[in-house]
C-alpha cells in the first residue's frame, strides 16, 4: 500500500477509542460502509479489485486501530468487537470485510508481544490510520496446516535471513507489513517457529500472479516469494515459542474474522430473499410469495441458522475475551458453523428468490460465490471438526 493512498487523515473519525462504546464505534462503521463499501461491491467483485477505496476510508476513520492498546491511541477491543466489526463490514462487502479482518488479526498478534519499538514502529501507525498490516502463513506444501511452516530462518549478524514462499496472503502488495511464520533457526522438534513482521519495503519480496478467485474476489490473495533480511528486532516474542502465538492469539482471532464474515454474508443473503418473497407478487391473485407457507417455513429454518451461528460466534468471542479455557471449542466451532450456514442460507435463499436472483453478479449469486470460500480457508473445516472431536474425546489437538 502505497503512503498516498491511504494515509491521509479524515474527519469525523473514531479516534479516542477509550471514551467510545464498541455500539458507539459499529454504528459509526456502518456510515462509513454505507458511504465507501457498499457503492463499489459489485466493481470489487466484477473486477476482482482490492476494494482500496473502503479500506482507506475505514483506516482514516480510525476503525484500524480495533485491537491497538488504548494508550498508544487504539481501540484496545477483543474478539467479540472483531466479531461484530467484520459482520458489518461484510453485509456490504465481504472481500472488504475479510481484507479489513486479516489486518485485525495482525495487529493483535503484533500487539499480543509488542517491544516498546513495535508500538512506535506499527502499532501507534495503526492506530492512526498510516499503516496497514496483514498475515503471511499459508504454504503449499503444509496446506491447512499452517501452524507448521516451511519457510526458513537463520540468524545473520543482527539481522534474519527469512528464505520461502507464502500463499493465499490476503491485501497482498498493499499492505506496509506482513507478520509472517517461519521455522525456527535451530528448530529441533516440528511445530518449533517463530513469528515476525516483514515490512513491505524490504528488498527480497515477489508477488505472484493477481487473484481470480471464484468468490471473495476482491481480496488480492497472492503468492509471496521472499529471501529477505529482517532485522532481527522484528521477532515478535522469543525464537521458536510462536506455538504460543498460534493457538492463543493466531487461531482465535483468526477464526472470529472469518466467523463474522461468513455471518455477514448469510446475514445478507436472509435479508436479500425476505425482502424478495415480501416483494414479490402473484399477478392472478395479488397476494406477495411471502404469504405461502412453505415459503415462511423456509425463511424460518433460515432466520434460526443465522441466529444459532450468531449466538455461538458471540458466545465464543466473549469466552475468549474472558480468558476462558473453555473457549477452545466454541471459537473451533464457530468458524465451522459460519462457513457452513453462509453456503446453506445463500444456497436456500437463492431457492427462494427463483430465476431472478440467476442472473450474472447479482448481490445473491456474489454472496454465495463468496460462501463457498468459508469451508475451504485454512484451518479448513474439516479439521476444524477434527480438532472439535478430539478435544471432545480427551485426546490432545494435534
Amino acid at each position: 500500500m502505497s503512503s498516498d493512498s491511504v494515509h491521509t487523515r479524515a474527519t469525523p473519525d473514531a479516534r479516542g477509542a477509550s471514551a467510545r462504546s464498541l455500539e458507539d464505534l459499529l454504528s459509526f462503521a456502518q456510515g462509513i460502509v454505507a458511504e465507501h463499501v457498499l457503492p463499489r461491491a459489485e466493481e470489487v467483485d466484477r473486477e476482482a479489485r482490492w476494494p482500496q477505496e473502503g479500506i482507506r476510508a475505514l483506516m482514516e476513520a480510525g476503525l484500524a486501530g480495533l485491537h491497538v492498546p488504548a494508550h498508544l491511541g487504539g481501540h484496545g477491543q477483543g474478539l467479540y468487537a472483531l466479531a461484530r466489526m467484520t459482520e458489518t463490514i461484510a453485509l456490504a462487502c465481504p472481500s472488504t470485510a475479510m481484507c479489513f479482518g486479516m489486518h485485525c488479526v495482525a495487529t493483535a498478534v503484533i500487539a499480543a508481544k509488542a517491544t516498546p519499538d513495535h508500538e512506535e514502529r506499527y502499532l501507534r501507525p495503526i492506530a492512526e490510520g498510516r499503516h496497514l498490516a496483514t498475515l503471511a502463513l499459508s504454504e503449499r506444501g503444509t496446506g491447512a496446516n499452517f501452524f507448521l511452516p516451511a519457510m526458513r530462518l537463520a540468524r545473520e549478524g543482527d539481522s534474519y535471513r527469512v528464505q520461502g514462499e507464502k500463499q493465499f496472503v490476503t491485501n497482498a502488495a498493499h499492505a506496509d507489513s506482513y507478520v509472517i511464520s517461519t521455522e525456527a533457526s535451530d528448530a529441533a522438534a516440528e511445530g518449533e517457529f517463530s513469528c515476525l513482521v516483514l515490512d513491505a519495503a524490504a528488498p527480497g519480496i515477489a508477488w505472484g500472479d493477481a487473484w481470480r478467485g471464484l468468490g471473495m474476489r476482491g481480496n488480492d490473495s497472492r503468492s509471496m516469494r521472499i529471501d529477505a533480511r529482517v532485522p532481527a528486532a522484528n521477532l515478535l516474542g522469543r525464537e521458536g515459542e510462536q506455538v504460543w502465538y498460534v493457538f492463543e492469539v493466531v487461531a482465535p482471532y483468526f477464526l472470529v474474522a472469518m466467523a463474522g464474515v461468513y455471518l455477514g454474508v448469510a446475514q445478507a443473503a436472509l435479508a436479500i430473499a425476505a425482502r424478495h418473497v415480501d416483494a414479490r407478487r402473484h399477478a392472478h391473485s395479488g397476494e406477495s410469495v411471502a404469504q405461502l407457507p412453505t415459503v415462511q417455513h423456509r425463511v424460518g429454518e433460515l432466520w434460526i441458522a443465522v441466529e444459532r451461528c450468531r449466538a455461538l460466534l458471540h458466545q465464543a468471542a466473549n469466552q475468549g475475551d474472558a480468558g476462558d479455557p473453555g473457549a477452545v471449542l466454541p471459537l473451533l466451532a464457530s468458524k465451522v458453523d459460519a462457513a457452513e450456514a453462509a453456503v446453506h442460507v445463500t444456497n436456500e435463499a437463492m431457492t427462494l428468490c427463483g430465476g431472478s436472483a440467476f442472473r450474472e453478479n447479482g448481490a445473491l449469486a456474489r454472496l454465495m460465490r463468496d460462501a463457498r470460500a468459508g469451508p475451504v480457508m485454512a484451518p479448513t473445516t474439516d479439521m476444524l471438526k477434527l480438532w472439535i472431536g478430539r478435544l471432545t474425546l480427551g485426546m490432545p489437538l494435534l
